[in-house]
Formats: structure tokens, C-alpha cells, sequence
């Protein structure tokens, strides 16, 4: 008989069990992901096959929980594993709905959840949505409700239920908000001394009519060959002290959330709201980037100084559209301010085409926009995206682009807003699908080589390749390192322009400032903190947009309730084993599953990313009718009506 090798002994810590081997000595490093059935998977970090792991296996450990795995039989799909540490634990309490004995926890990973102890003083209804702490004992997982949230299915209970879920704090702590008390309410002579002066510039704030916190102004003159763009940025880091209260809570923070009836502020409002936004007519501190920009929207010249404004107006996104297009009673009530936006129009325009030239790739990702009266969601609309938009985002885009190459230059530590090239893996899947369209992308593309692709396409071809290319890409994530910006086609990018509602932005400012005074030992006072600042920055962008999008599918679905039965035209979003996505012209998305499609049995083809009975396929980007079916919770279901 041969020697089985590279075998460990693995202990059970259960009485009664009969010791097993595990199949190698490697240890994996991953996650649990619960199922609320008592057994789980074990998810390796490494990127190798999900492990099933039954319930004496897990060894205490929890859905969410890092932890150390031994591979321990090859039955099971790819295998069995048993946890054999326990690193970290991601969870400490749970959101779900109490139904007399136990919490139904809305993470479908936990399940069930039995109450424990039941707290004094909290008088807990069936039906209700509460908070409860995890009580871990081995392999037994109980509860104690802490808070109750409300009703279930009440709108404002649901919303807490998802702030609660993601740990995202609502108010401020008492440090903040007794050092918001020295915080001024106006600008000092003393504090403008030393800056640039740039009150007398015709210098402006445009945003969307419902913004209340302005972090950016803007200046545009033609200067005999050039463009002068004065881009004027909220001095946040002058009045959040490093290391201070509001700095900490900040970092905890990473940015601010934004949902459909609310804000979760990075700051505290008198400071978002008050000496930080650039509000018309009074001065205010920032960092300012003076660029030259000939012809061809090449930067020949720039500065980067602590400057004071005074903003000449607050416009809107809608107003500065209207005169763009012509509006006469628009452009007379800004008749001092309209040669400026002319000249700020044509730069724009010169910015937006040397970034087409340069292979930048927009694939026009379309963004919700939705309204509430009260309990109600009254529409769901895709947000119009004007050149007034774009016009600022350009501006934003090249200060960001002059600020990330002038102080990589420098080498000294930053926070750069990274996008790394598209994975080989998933450039391999999306040539699979372009295939069968007759189409085809480099195995290691340019942004230009994405430009190109979308470029040229009809416009129904153009809607699938667009969705299927977009999901090949990395995701931006913050460094320390300057790795470039794929997606922008920017050898250097960083996120500068939104220090009131952005950790990494304020980081830099801080760095930025340090050298401005004549700060020498960059290095030894902010490398680490870059690190930090990066990780932590990362970390909550990606919690924040969970939260939002999590926010905006419930708001959608209490939406869709009312229209149950109702047919609507869509457009394939999505292709899973499981079925079809779809999306309204409204950018709601709903689920079509594959029992539930018409024509008897339906094949998902993964490489063509196509679903098929035999006589009609469907693939992203495919136009239908759809009919809504249910809606249960944040979830929609949709059919494919029967006559397509």
C-alpha cells in the first residue's frame, strides 16, 4: 500500500469525533460565507475553488469570519475544508426582523438567529426590525437585541436597518462636536495672510440645485495664447487639525454617504456647510491650482498655492446649461458672468477632445435619480448628464492630473486614485463573448484599444459591448504608489478636488500643505500615513457605494410595488446560470429567472454570455418586454412577455 505524503494530523475539538487528516499541509487563508443552514463555504483568498465546510467543521467561526482552513477531502463539489483558526471576526451584532424567539437576520448568511437575552427596558414586537449582538459560543450563535429600529417595511426603519448593516455612523461623537465650538464662522485677516489673493477673480461655484456644501470653484481667462484655469479647492486640512478629533473621525469615515433623503457627512455641517464651502460672497481658504492651457489642452505652466476666493455666484448644473444653450433671460441675469462661462465652455470643449484623442474610455454609466415625498418614492429617472457637468469634470479631471504628476515628481508620499490595466482572465472572457459578434479586443488592450472598440458600433450592438466590456475592467482603488489611471488613459491621476466629502483628498491637502511651509522630511512624517490613508480610503468607498446601492434597490423596489403587472420595454443587463437581467429605461433592474422564461427550457452559454431554448437566445443588450412580477423587499422579478 503506498504512503500517503504531506499528510497533518487535524484534531476535531468535538467529543466523539473521529480524527481526520487533512490532504496537505498548506493552510489557507480565507472567509467564511454563511448560508443559514448551519454549514458554509470557505472562500480562499488566493483565488482557488469555494470549499464546503459542515457544521462541526467550522470550529466556532462565523459568516464574515477571516480565518485559517486545511483542505480535508475532495468530495463535496471542489472539496471539503475545516477551519483551523480563527483570525478575525468581521461581525459583531446583526440587522433583521424579530419573530418572538429569534432575530431573522437580513444577511441571508446568518439565517436564524435564537434571542439569548432579552434586554430591560426593550419591549420587542414580532414583526419588528432590530439590532442585535452576536453571542458566540463554539458553535452555538445566539443573540441580544440592543435597539429596535421600527416596523418592518416602513421606509425609514428600512434605511436605518442599512446604516445599522453597514456600521455607518449618523451622528458625530462628543469630541467632534465640542471641538466644532472654537471652529469661526468667518475668515480672519490673520488667517489670509501669506496666501494668494484671488478675491477680485470672477471666480464661481456650479453644482446641482439641491447641493449645500460647495468644495470647488472655478476661474477661466484667455490670456493672449492661453487659458488661465484657476481651479480653487475648499482649505479643509487649515481647520481639521491632524490627528485631532474631527481628523480621526474622518479617517474612521473615509467619505460621506449619500443616500436619496440624506447625507452621512465625512464633516460636521459647520464645517461642510459653513467655513469650508465656498459660498458666494464670502471669503473663504483654499488650495488653488493656477493652470496655462494653450491651445491643444496642454498645461505649458501651473502653480499650486494657498490662495482666499470670494465666489462671484453660486450657479447650477440647469442654469449654466440654459445659457450654454442660448437662454436669453438666463445669460441677462448673468451678463457679467456669461464671457467668462463662454471661455470656460470653449476650453472644456478642448479638454474633452484631447481626451478622446488620447483614448480615455466613457462608457456612459447612467445614474439614478430618485424622489421622495414622505414614505413615498414618486419617481425613478436616469440622471441627465449635461455639458455643464462635463464641463466641470474636465476641469476637475486635468487639476487632478497636474497635482498627482507634480508631486510624484517630487517623490514624496501620496495618495493616488489608481486604475490598474483590465485582468488577463477577464480580457480572455470578454474576447470569448466579442467572438461571437465577429469582434475582438488585444490580449493586453490599451484604454484606446476600449475606445475604439465602442467607437464605432451601431447603437445596438454598442449597449452589450459597452456592459460586457465595462465588467472586464479593474476598480480603482486608492495607493500610495502612482500606478496610473487605466480607464482616463493618465500616467498620473489623484483625487484632489473633494476634500469635504473625501478622506483621500484632505490627505493629500495635508501633504500638500506641508510642503507649501517648507516641510523637509516628507517621507519620515508621511509615508506611513499614505499607506494608511490608502487602505482605509479604499475600505469605506467600497462600503459607502454597497450601502448607496443597497439604499437605491430598496427605494426602487418600494417603487415597483405599485406597478406590479404592469409591462414595460427593457433592455438585457445582466446573464447568470441562474437568468437575465434587466433594466428599465428608469435604471431599475429586475431579475428573469430561467424556470420563468418562455419556450420551455432555457441553456446559459457562460462564453457567449447568452441564454438559449433553441429557437430564441438572449444576450446582454437585447431589447424585450418585460412584465413585473413580484417585489420582495430590495429584490424585482421580471418576465419576458410571451409574444417576443
Amino acid at each position: 500500500m503506498t504512503k500517503r505524503k504531506n499528510t497533518k494530523k487535524v484534531y476535531n475539538k468535538h467529543k466523539g469525533e473521529k480524527k481526520r487528516r487533512a490532504l496537505t499541509f498548506e493552510s489557507l487563508r480565507g472567509e467564511i460565507q454563511g448560508t443559514g443552514k448551519g454549514y458554509a463555504f470557505f472562500i480562499p483568498n488566493d483565488g482557488s475553488p469555494d470549499l464546503f465546510v459542515a457544521t462541526h467543521d467550522l470550529h466556532g467561526a462565523i459568516h464574515g469570519d477571516e480565518v485559517r482552513a486545511v483542505k480535508i477531502s475532495n468530495q463535496r463539489g471542489n472539496g471539503e475544508a475545516q477551519v483551523t483558526e480563527i483570525i478575525k471576526r468581521k461581525h459583531e451584532y446583526i440587522v433583521g426582523v424579530f419573530n418572538g424567539k429569534s432575530v431573522l437576520s437580513d444577511d441571508r448568511g446568518f439565517g436564524e438567529v435564537p434571542v439569548d437575552i432579552f434586554q430591560p427596558g426593550l419591549h420587542t414586537k414580532r414583526g419588528q426590525k432590530v439590532v442585535a449582538k452576536l453571542l458566540i459560543d463554539h458553535d452555538h450563535v445566539r443573540c441580544s437585541i440592543t435597539e429596535i429600529l421600527g416596523a418592518e417595511g416602513d421606509l425609514n426603519t428600512e434605511i436605518m436597518a442599512v446604516i445599522r448593516s453597514y456600521k455607518l455612523n449618523e451622528v458625530f461623537p462628543k469630541k467632534v462636536k465640542t471641538a466644532m465650538d472654537v471652529v469661526p464662522d468667518f475668515v480672519s485677516e490673520e488667517e489670509i495672510e501669506g496666501r494668494e489673493d484671488y478675491r477680485n477673480a470672477l471666480t464661481v461655484t456650479i453644482d446641482g440645485a439641491s447641493s449645500k456644501d460647495f468644495d470647488d470653484a472655478v476661474c477661466v481667462e484667455r490670456k493672449g495664447s492661453v487659458w488661465v484655469l484657476g481651479v480653487h479647492i475648499a482649505d479643509v486640512a487649515h481647520y481639521v487639525k491632524e490627528n485631532g478629533a474631527v481628523d480621526k473621525e474622518a479617517f474612521e469615515r473615509g467619505t460621506s454617504v449619500y443616500f436619496a433623503d440624506r447625507v452621512l457627512p465625512m464633516l460636521p455641517e459647520k464645517l461642510s456647510n459653513g467655513i469650508c464651502s465656498l459660498n458666494e460672497g464670502v471669503d473663504r481658504l483654499t488650495l488653488s491650482v493656477i493652470m496655462h492651457v494653450n491651445d491643444e489642452g496642454e498645461v505649458v505652466n501651473y502653480e499650486i498655492k494657498e490662495g482666499v476666493i470670494r465666489s462671484k455666484a453660486r450657479l447650477t448644473y440647469d442654469g449654466v446649461q440654459a445659457m450654454f444653450d442660448g437662454d436669453e433671460a438666463e445669460i441677462e441675469k448673468h451678463k457679467n458672468l456669461y464671457p467668462m462661462l463662454c471661455e470656460a465652455q470653449k476650453l472644456a470643449l478642448v479638454l474633452e477632445k484631447k481626451r478622446e484623442e488620447r483614448g480615455s474610455v466613457d462608457f456612459e454609466i447612467a445614474e439614478s435619480e430618485i424622489e421622495l415625498d414622505g414614505q413615498t418614492v414618486t419617481a425613478v429617472r436616469k440622471r441627465e448628464r449635461k455639458f455643464a457637468h462635463r464641463l466641470i469634470e474636465e476641469f476637475m479631471l486635468l487639476a487632478n492630473e497636474t497635482v498627482a504628476k507634480h508631486f510624484e515628481k517630487k517623490k514624496v508620499p501620496f495618495v493616488y486614485r489608481v486604475h490598474e490595466n483590465p485582468p488577463e482572465e477577464k480580457v480572455s472572457a470578454l474576447n470569448d463573448f466579442l467572438d461571437s459578434l465577429g469582434l475582438s479586443i488585444a490580449d493586453e488592450p490599451t484604454p484606446e484599444d476600449y475606445a475604439n472598440l465602442i467607437k464605432d458600433l451601431d447603437d445596438e450592438v454598442k449597449g452589450v459591448v459597452n456592459r460586457v466590456a465595462l465588467r472586464s475592467m479593474s476598480k480603482a482603488e486608492y495607493k500610495p504608489q502612482n500606478k496610473g489611471h487605466f480607464g482616463l488613459a493618465l500616467d498620473y491621476y489623484c483625487h484632489f478636488t473633494s476634500p469635504i466629502r473625501r478622506y483621500p483628498d484632505l490627505a493629500i491637502h495635508r501633504i500638500i500643505k506641508y510642503l507649501i511651509h517648507g516641510g523637509k522630511d516628507a517621507v519620515v512624517k508621511y509615508g506611513e500615513f499614505a499607506v494608511r490613508a490608502s487602505t482605509r480610503s479604499s475600505e469605506r468607498e467600497r462600503v459607502a457605494e454597497e450601502a448607496e446601492r443597497k439604499i437605491d434597490d430598496l427605494l426602487k423596489a418600494k417603487f415597483m410595488k405599485e406597478k406590479i403587472g404592469e409591462t414595460f420595454p427593457a433592455i438585457i443587463s445582466g446573464v447568470t446560470e441562474h437568468g437575465l437581467y434587466a433594466e428599465l429605461q428608469n435604471t431599475i433592474e429586475g431579475m428573469i429567472r430561467l424556470e420563468s422564461m418562455p419556450g420551455g427550457r432555457c441553456f446559459f452559454d457562460e462564453k457567449r454570455l447568452r441564454v438559449s431554448n433553441g429557437v430564441r437566445a438572449y444576450r446582454i443588450g437585447d431589447a424585450v418586454t418585460i412584465k413585473v412580477q413580484a417585489v420582495n423587499f430590495d429584490k424585482i422579478a421580471f418576465s419576458i412577455c410571451e409574444n417576443q
